[in-house]
């Protein structure tokens, strides 16, 4: 399977990480002495189910490395543009637009090998159109005490949404006006639920959404064949986004080496 790295975008001088970048280039971030988005090309590398990589983002003759072949796709302003952007680019080597690829965020440096291989083994048990990871609240605060992760709060589960996702290549180059929406509200749970509906948003606030509903509905609402999937590696879910969140990520990795 094909992955998507989703590294465009800039950090403004008010954000918090601002002073960790070079003109607010978050996904070059030095973090335990190496680019971020490096540690997503390292996990990548040394994946067993992964071909290719479309790196969206990342200024050319930017120095990384990674055993896959790389198509370098220039930012295109926005989230969904860039998804789509980093797919034509896939398609182009490709036949078949109904091959899945994984789309991963650039600043989660946690991830590993076995997360991206669970998540193509996963994603390749079924037929959709997208794949939306969720992590347990008991799964990420086990793992990343202290990490302040925002959760939703289901009637079966506590969660937080994951940073590798997988969509059809054909579907990521269409046009999804609520997608759009939906991606922009992606830090505020509770306006995502109003953008679907507010029958779901009702029943998110007193807890009685389950999971299996939120698919369901979801689906017929974006009018797509999505699915959830509860993963159970918390380094999908670890995201930099703050300076506590820079700190933790940042001892996990000098630890790890």
């Amino acid at each position: 399977m094909d992955a998507v790295i989703l590294a465009g975008g800039r950090l403004g001088p008010e954000d918090p990480l601002f002073g960790l970048t070079h003109d607010g280039n978050k996904a070059l971030m030095s973090i335990a002495s190496k680019p971020m988005v490096q540690w997503i090309l390292d996990a990548l590398s040394l994946s067993v189910a992964v071909d290719q990589i479309s790196l969206v983002g990342v200024p050319q003759g930017t120095k990384l490395e990674c055993k896959h072949p790389i198509i370098l796709v220039p930012d295109q302003g926005s989230i969904i543009k860039n998804i789509k952007a980093g797919a034509k680019a896939l398609l182009q080597t490709h036949a078949d637009p109904e091959a899945c690829a994984l789309l991963i965020s650039a600043d989660v440096p946690a991830i590993t090998p076995e997360c991206i291989d669970w998540m193509v083994n996963t994603v390749n048990e079924s037929k959709y159109d997208v794949y939306y990871c969720v992590v347990e609240r008991k799964v990420m605060e086990k793992r990343f005490p202290g990490s302040l992760r925002s959760y939703i709060h289901l009637k079966d589960l506590e969660v937080c949404g994951g940073d590798i996702n997988a969509v059809r290549l054909g579907v990521a180059v269409q046009e999804h006006d609520l997608v759009e929406q939906l991606t922009a509200s992606r830090k505020n749970p509770l306006k995502q639920a109003s953008l679907i509906g507010f029958d779901i948003l009702s029943r998110l606030l007193v807890r009685q959404l389950s999971i299996y509903e939120a698919e369901k509905r979801i689906s017929r609402r974006l009018n797509l064949k999505g699915r959830v999937i509860v993963n159970p590696y918390a380094e999908v879910a670890m995201d930099v986004d703050k300076l506590i969140q820079f700190e933790i990520m940042e001892k996990d990795l000098f630890e790890s080496k």
